[in-house]
């Protein structure tokens, strides 16, 4: 059987080995011959530890099923066996590795190394790799050390390409105007900052050269498939680098992208995902039919069961499932878990988004212009809808649907309530949640990100300067609003919310708590293990190292800074001081690393602030009354917290137990599911929590007690 001619547009088609007929040692012998004098007596000298193929070892390629337009294009390790290539047709300058191992598959099933019923042109194949019936061709790649490619229809590069990088993914405003080019570092602060701080667009436009710049720096006509990825039952990847240790398999389409996937922590892209102009970022899993067009998926970030985002920037730990997302920018621990939940252009941070929530930003005359905010922290009940533009207050719970644009940002730890479509809101009444305390622990411990280069810099702590500044300008808000209005309205409005008159008072209460907290928190841990001598001691205790931080403070998408601290760099990048973008993360990671004296100069502030005095006047007897009034706030707060979890042991919560039982069946296996109230692990840790500051509070005062 003759072979098989090219096709109209030159792709190379593979013969199976299975075609060839008995005449083929003959015509191997001819082609042998004549290609003696081009490959061997050639005087070519070898390339980088590469060589020409022998005389002999082109005989006995072709007699395994092998072509090529010029064997003198091909070379070869030292160490090259031809034995385990068959079938392969290769086009273009070829460099081959050693094939000497044993490839393990699923279900223990092992294979030797090498290359069969493939078409090559262009590659560099490196050793141990397993290739095996590419449909189409691999063109245009360097397939590094003992990977895997199976049962794929085409991976090839054509022309110059980015992998993704510079792409511009237009998030919060669906009509453009923050666009933000991604990149394979891009961090959640980077990009807060080109999205959100467009009033200084000499920042943008410099942030905006050091984008180019690195996509020019990895812009190549080859690309990469990186040492241990595998590639099985994959249709068409077009243009994509691939990193070390990535799993794709089953995929229908990747196109201009980049895996960037490492040996600590390897990306996984699963079975039907269909994926353009994209990053992965390592740890990422994108799998089960999700479709995504211009998005970053940052560290540890799962977008899984079907899931669809156009537009949308995912950063550390975000999980997409079901639902869809546009123009999203999904800051740390964003979730979303419901098939029936759309999020469009908004910004969220540690969000948990309940069933049906929603956000419109289709009630408009000039085009999808409008945004909102979702402020760290905050949750969306099921069925939950807010019109744009909105701003939600930090650790907030949103439930109903609210058609007014409302600003609740200096009013966290709030609830917003539909009551007879009004907005109704319920501020600080998340502080006495336990909902509220379980889900700042869960966070941390649920940090999937595995590779030791984390590109975003996260702080967890639910009480910080951020919070509670927004808790002093709501504190401040509730009692102006009482002061304007009268003690005897039944509600105060505010920003397009209702305030009834016993929420307003409690919520000023609330506040007064967490604020204690915090500073008491920030002084006991100053003072620990500190045995003062005088006054003076005391004094230069206190003193801060910086005064940076005593102003307003951000969140920087996961990162808490001062806004001073901020501007200095923004300031720089407008300069040229800061002009490539290791120096910007340097710049973040400086910020984050100097939380705790920036967290100290600004509990300081408002320490001198509530005394009434400044720091160098404060007494024994000062620090004596704070602690007492922190002591008695944590207790209080607890209590609360204490009283909030028994309700989730209440008769109430036990309805749907011992279906076919009586009551005391349905007790039993309530306790045998959920167990019982006095011995569950997050009420013994309030209990002990008590305890513990209540020792430390006692600690301190009798050391301050000393310099009376």
């Amino acid at each position: 059987m003759e072979q098989k001619r090219l096709t109209k547009r030159d792709e190379p088609v593979k013969e199976s080995a299975s075609n060839l007929g008995r005449n083929r040692k003959n015509r191997s012998i001819q082609a042998t011959r004549s290609l003696e004098k081009k490959v061997i007596l050639q005087d070519n000298p070898n390339k980088a530890g590469f060589r020409s193929l022998s005389a002999g070892e082109v005989s006995r390629l072709i007699d395994q099923g092998c072509r090529c337009d010029d064997w003198s294009k091909v070379e070869v390790a030292e160490g090259f066996d031809p034995a385990w290539i068959c079938a392969t047709y290769f086009s273009g300058d070829i460099r081959l590795g050693v094939f000497k191992k044993q490839v393990e598959f699923f279900g223990g099933v092992k294979k030797p190394a090498g290359i069969s019923n493939a078409s090559l042109h262009n590659c560099t194949i490196g050793n141990n790799v397993y290739i095996n019936e590419v449909k189409n061709y691999i063109a245009n790649y360097t397939i590094e050390d003992d990977v895997v490619i199976d049962n794929v229809d085409m991976l090839a590069v054509g022309g110059e390409s980015s992998f993704g990088n510079g792409t511009e993914v237009a998030v919060l405003n669906e009509a453009g105007g923050r666009e933000i080019p991604i990149y394979d570092n891009l961090s959640s602060h980077t990009a807060y900052i080109i999205a959100c701080y467009r009033n200084r667009p000499r920042v943008i436009d410099n942030l905006k050269k050091m984008i180019a710049e690195y996509t020019k720096s990895v812009t190549s006509s080859v690309g990469l498939v990186g040492q241990r990825a595998r590639l099985i039952n994959c249709r068409t990847i077009k243009n994509v680098k691939l990193g070390p240790a990535c799993h794709i398999e089953g995929i229908d389409r990747l196109e201009n992208g980049s895996v960037n996937s490492c040996p600590e922590d390897p990306v996984y892209i699963g079975p039907s995902v269909i994926a353009e102009d994209f990053i992965c970022c390592s740890g990422s899993k994108v799998t089960d039919g999700t479709i995504i067009c211009k998005c970053f998926v940052g560290q540890g970030t799962v977008l899984a069961k079907h899931y669809s985002a156009e537009n949308s920037i995912y950063f550390a730990n975000c999980g997409g499932f079901h639902g869809e997302a546009c123009s999203v920018f999904a800051g740390p621990y964003t979730v979303t878990h419901h098939k029936s939940t759309l999020l469009i252009a908004g910004l969220f941070s540690f969000l948990n988004a309940g069933s049906g929530s929603n956000q419109s930003n289709h009630m408009y005359k000039l085009g999808p212009v409008h945004q909102g905010v979702v402020e760290r922290g905050s949750k969306t009940a099921s069925d939950s809808y807010i019109l744009w533009p909105a701003k939600v207050g930090a650790f907030t719970v949103v439930m109903g649907r609210h058609y007014r644009n409302s600003d609740t940002s200096d009013l966290p730890f709030s609830y917003l309530i539909e009551h007879e479509d009004e907005s109704i809101l319920v501020p600080a009444v998340n502080l006495r949640s336990v909902g509220t305390v379980r889900d700042a622990r869960k966070w941390p411990r649920r940090d999937r990100r595995k590779n030791p280069t984390k590109l975003d810099y996260i702080n967890f702590k639910l009480l910080s300067p951020y919070t509670i500044q927004k808790m002093l300008n709501g504190q401040r808000l509730l009692e102006e609003l009482r002061a304007t209005s009268g003690e005897t309205s039944d509600y105060y409005t505010y920003h397009s919310v209702k305030i009834k008159n016993s929420s307003l008072e409690e919520g000023i209460k609330l506040y007064q708590l967490g604020i204690y907290k915090f500073l008491g928190n920030c002084l006991i841990k100053r003072l620990e293990d500190k045995q003062l001598k005088n006054i003076d001691e005391l004094v230069e205790d206190l003193r801060p190292q910086t005064e940076l931080g005593r102003g307003k403070w951000v969140d920087l998408a996961g990162l808490f800074a001062p806004e001073e601290a901020v501007h200095k760099m923004l300031n720089d990048i407008e300069t040229g001081a800061i002009n490539a973008l290791r120096q910007v993360d340097e710049a973040f990671k400086s910020m984050h690393e100097s939380y705790p004296k920036f967290e100290w100069a600004w509990a300081r502030h408002i320490l001198e602030q509530q005394l009434g005095k400044a720091a160098d006047g404060i007494t024994g007897k000062d620090i004596i009354n704070l602690i007492n009034k922190w002591k008695e706030s944590v207790v209080e707060l607890d209590e609360k917290l204490f009283a909030d979890s028994r309700k989730e042991f209440t008769a109430t919560a036990r309805i749907g137990y011992g279906l076919d039982g009586d009551r005391e069946s349905k007790q039993a296996d309530f306790e045998q599911v959920r167990g019982r109230f006095d011995d569950n692990r997050f009420v013994s840790e309030i209990r002990q929590h008590i305890i513990t500051k209540t020792r430390l509070a006692d600690e301190l005062v009798t050391r301050m007690e000393k310099l009376l």
